[in-house]
């Protein structure tokens, strides 16, 4: 049963059952064979990083993807002992605690590796590392074509091993498209090349919760695969090829209900005017808690199973919605923002258009502010 939150109303339920669900259906499709990093960064998209690790650490997940150093600390500290991968960067002042919490850096440049070998020799360590190769993103990592400058260097590392080679596709939501396989032919050929000269890493990646659907040829040794885990889909075509549930549901409580008279204006700037006698519910939450002033006068919430437009700019920490068409509605009625409520359903997808943005920010967005309770609907 979910515990509720104590006083302010507004918080996110994270369904544990369906990120166990996610988990198996991403071992289905890639096999007993293949390893899988669970991507948990930015708070595990929001929904909990220490909680959802604990749930994939039990459910055979090879290892957990972070973007910094401070989120695989979090996951050390909460006993946490699967391996961590830092994906986005690391900084050679950070060594010492990357030795200590036994962390594994992405490294995808010729200086930093310098520095972190350096740093590992003077303190008689050795540390594992994956290499960052780009082959089209644009962003961190070795570029394939000067690996005759790049690869000598790695051959003289001594306190550094190299334990894996990664790249990451730059159209995340159309694997099968053209420029996502050439950056897969790209991969594939520096990992012959490199092999060829003697390279051979156990850990070879790149496919993301895109490939893991449609693109069996980017498994290689471990996929990444983080949105999907979620319960959303990167692409709505993909709906067919694999079942996902829906984690995490926002919800909150009406604060205050007002019947405003024909011509009354609601929130900042008079955005939204009324046409008619209407029922203004208040709710308490804004764009502090994540809740985009994009969606001013263009997103709905559910109460009592129906949508209820937003009315008016979205404030710092209140939004206004028009239940003027729904019968019955009281103070304290629980708010659906995101998820289902009765047979209507506000998915990541519907608000990310709303807001003009897509399903990770949505996720993402979500503050600190807004507790997360976690609960299995499904007690195994």
């Amino acid at each position: 049963m979910m515990p509720l939150p104590k006083g302010r109303p507004t918080f996110c339920a994270v369904d544990l059952y369906p990120l166990r669900h996610n988990f198996r259906e991403v071992r289905r499709k890639v096999g007993p064979g293949v390893k899988i990093l669970s991507v948990i960064k930015a708070n595990a998209y929001g929904h909990g990083a220490l909680q959802v690790a604990r749930v994939l650490e039990k459910e055979g997940s090879d290892g957990f993807g972070v973007a910094t150093l401070e989120e695989a600390i979090e996951l050390r500290r909460g006993e946490v002992r699967s391996p961590i991968l830092v994906l986005a960067g690391i900084y050679p002042e950070q060594v010492d605690d990357l030795l200590k919490h036994h962390l594994t850096p992405v490294i995808g440049e010729l200086e930093v590796m310098r520095k972190l070998e350096s740093a590992a020799q003077r303190r008689g360590a050795k540390l594992d590392f994956h290499l960052k190769i780009d082959t089209g993103m644009g962003r961190i990592g070795f570029l394939p074509d000067e690996r005759r400058s790049w690869l000598p260097e790695i051959a003289k590392l001594k306190a550094l091993k190299l334990e894996g080679i990664l790249s990451i596709f730059s159209h995340a939501d159309s694997p099968e498209g053209s420029y996502t396989q050439n950056q897969l032919k790209t991969f594939k050929r520096l990992i012959d090349n490199i092999g060829g000269e003697g390279f051979h890493p156990p850990l070879i990646h790149v496919a993301n919760s895109a490939a893991v659907i449609t693109l069996p040829a980017s498994y290689f040794t471990m996929v990444r695969p983080g949105l999907m885990l979620y319960g959303a889909y990167p692409a709505p075509e993909m709906t067919s090829q694999v079942v996902l549930k829906p984690a995490l549901s926002w919800k909150t409580q009406i604060l205050q209900l007002k019947t405003l008279p024909k011509g009354s204006s609601v929130s900042y700037g008079r955005s939204f005017v009324t046409q008619r006698e209407s029922l203004i519910a208040t709710l308490p939450l804004g764009y502090a808690d994540g809740y985009h002033r994009l969606l001013s006068n263009r997103g709905a919430v559910l109460v009592r199973g129906k949508r209820a437009p937003v009315a008016g700019r979205i404030c710092m920490d209140l939004t206004m919605v028009d239940v003027t068409d729904i019968g019955g509605v009281e103070q304290g009625d629980e708010v659906v923002l995101l998820g289902r409520q009765g047979a209507e359903t506000i998915s990541a997808d519907e608000m990310a258009r709303w807001a003009e943005t897509i399903s990770y920010e949505i996720f993402t967005s979500i503050s600190s502010r807004v507790p997360r309770i976690h609960y299995s609907s499904e007690e195994e």
